[in-house]
């Protein structure tokens, strides 16, 4: 193949990760595509990547990533089909929502697909991005498709069953974290803090509380280590739990998890 990796769709989503493998690879190594040009164009300036028309782009690239909205892929997929049907040099990455490997399998003639499902934070390369190879797909396809997208962020293979679970939260966390990151600003403010002083120092808060997590794990404990006995911490963390605040974060979480349920094909 011409190209390590090619984008049918530069959007939100897919534009980040095409940035993220031209990064990784090189501008000459991807190739990208978008019925709106100028999105494709703009990865083409950052990056030097070729712009292809949709049927070329489908022939052209080892791992062919549809980065298009689940409302469109059928129509999209069915514009290329001739060209993918029977074909086993290449795979097909799905990112789309609610979309399921078998069915994304059966748009495309049967191609071997993975499926991903990233997060916005890709974006600056701190990602979460969850990976479930289908069916035929060896582990050297694997490690190539995480070598591809190793400057978005963290990748993780996880069994497609347990997918829309993982993506309620890593998906829509984002969402739910910049709500707790302007809350806690709010507060400060409310305390006499100047506003940009207390957006910078709840983002900071949160990050180095993130990494801490992924170091040493077990939250609770972390958590423990900061409440001192008759302290502020633990003040704090007892209107969090009046307020319900543990309650509501679930909610959350399960509430994204039932909606994609309902979105499922």
């Amino acid at each position: 193949m011409k190209y390590r990796a090619g984008f049918i769709g530069c959007g939100n989503m897919g534009g980040t990760l095409a940035r993220a493998a031209a990064s990784r690879l090189g501008g000459s190594a991807v190739a990208v595509c978008d019925a709106d040009e100028a999105k494709a164009r703009a990865v083409q300036s950052e990056f030097g990547t070729d712009v292809l028309g949709i049927r070329e782009i489908a022939v052209s690239c080892d791992y062919l990533f549809l980065g298009v909205k689940p409302q469109v892929m059928e129509s999209v997929t069915g514009s290329i089909r001739d060209l993918l049907e029977g074909r086993t040099d290449f795979t097909v990455v799905t990112m789309a929502a609610g979309l399921g490997i078998d069915y994304v399998s059966s748009l495309t003639g049967g191609c071997r697909v993975i499926r991903i499902m990233p997060n916005t934070p890709a974006l600056c390369g701190e990602g979460m991005i969850l990976c479930s190879p289908g069916k035929g797909v060896s582990a050297e396809t694997v490690d190539g498709l995480v070598d591809v997208l190793s400057g978005a962020g963290r990748i993780d293979i996880i069994d497609e069953k347990l997918i829309d679970a993982a993506s309620a939260l890593s998906g829509c966390g984002p969402a739910f974290a910049y709500i707790f990151c302007e809350a806690l600003a709010d507060g400060a403010v409310e305390c006499g803090l100047p506003r940009d002083k207390a957006v910078s120092y709840a983002a900071q808060t949160l990050l180095g509380s993130a990494k801490m997590v992924l170091r040493q794990g077990d939250p609770g404990r972390l958590k423990d280590n900061v409440c001192s006995p008759g302290g502020t911490t633990i003040a704090g963390v007892h209107a969090l739990e009046s307020d319900g605040f543990r309650a509501a974060a679930m909610d959350a979480v399960v509430s994204a998890y039932r909606r994609t349920l309902e979105l499922k094909k």
